[in-house]
């Protein structure tokens, strides 16, 4: 509004120039955009097993193929493979004031992509597709009539309890017989306490209430750095993210891998050869 101001000053030649020219105000930031990831031990050994059944497929597909909610929630039958064959992302849903819809193609042109099955996740899927099996033209992962996930009550009803009872949200505690006590954390950072009649109600308390904790978008990161990680090349990460560019994948996730040791290791490290001119002492003049 400022700038608009001076810039109309400068045209009626109240003024010579304008002093916020080459000024830019920094960008506010309004949120905490620090991504959480997650170990491939704590997904499999503490969140998966603690996922209602019906809704461990997608968790563990969305993490095991880093998958977008749209891709995973959108996923059809005809899109795996699951006799050694690829996952392929052809299209996505959309979900707009409540109401989801398919979209016949991914977010991008790299979005449309196969991707490796790891052998953990194939009888994952398998299990679902056989306790519900979907209909035709449904998502493999629906609701219970047949209609796609809706992203906001999954994270109310599902992810975030389940993250409380894998211990990575809040805590509840039981105490007595009966009563079981909701702890969290608002994001003040003041920590609050309640006595609630069930676990059930406990944990979704906690969930509603405690600040931060993993998203499931942060799944899809902890994807990627897990193949950076283990030294899979950026161009192949790239594909299998279905990023437009590779300097998107090497924005996003070299700077998220942990290279501490490998840095102290170079820094520790003495040299094979010293060199005269490192060594701290005179240097000999030639002869």
């Amino acid at each position: 509004m400022a700038s608009a101001v001076l810039r109309s000053a400068v045209r009626n030649r109240l003024i010579p120039f304008n002093p916020a020219e080459d000024v830019r105000a920094p960008r506010t930031r309004t949120r905490d955009t620090d991504e959480r990831i997650i170990s491939r031990a704590d997904l499999r050994g503490r969140l998966l097993p603690v996922v209602p059944p019906r809704y461990r497929g997608i968790v563990a597909t969305a993490a095991g193929a880093g998958l977008r909610w749209s891709e995973a929630a959108g996923l059809r039958a005809d899109a795996v493979d699951l006799d050694g064959g690829p996952l392929s992302v052809i299209r996505t849903v959309v979900e707009v004031g409540g109401h989801t819809s398919f979209k016949p193609f991914p977010k991008s042109v790299a979005g449309r992509r196969t991707i490796p099955l790891p052998g953990w996740l194939v009888p994952i899927i398998r299990t679902h597709l056989a306790e519900w099996p979907p209909d035709d033209n449904a998502p493999i992962f629906a609701n219970e009539v047949g209609a796609p996930l809706r992203r906001t009550l999954f994270r109310t009803r599902i992810w975030r309890p389940a993250l409380v009872r894998a211990g990575m949200l809040g805590g509840v505690v039981q105490i007595g017989r009966r009563d079981w006590e909701a702890q969290w954390t608002d994001a003040a950072g003041v920590k609050h306490t309640e006595r609630l009649r069930s676990e059930t109600a406990a944990a979704n308390h906690v969930g509603r209430h405690q600040a931060g904790g993993l998203r499931f978008h942060d799944l899809r990161h902890s994807y990627a750095t897990w193949l950076v990680d283990d030294g899979v090349p950026p161009n192949t990460v790239q594909w299998v993210m279905g990023h437009e560019r590779s300097s998107t994948t090497l924005d996003l996730y070299t700077r998220r891998t942990d290279n501490s040791d490998r840095i102290l290791q170079a820094l520790d490290d003495e040299p094979d050869d010293e060199d005269p001119d490192d060594a701290g002492g005179p240097v000999p003049a030639p002869a």
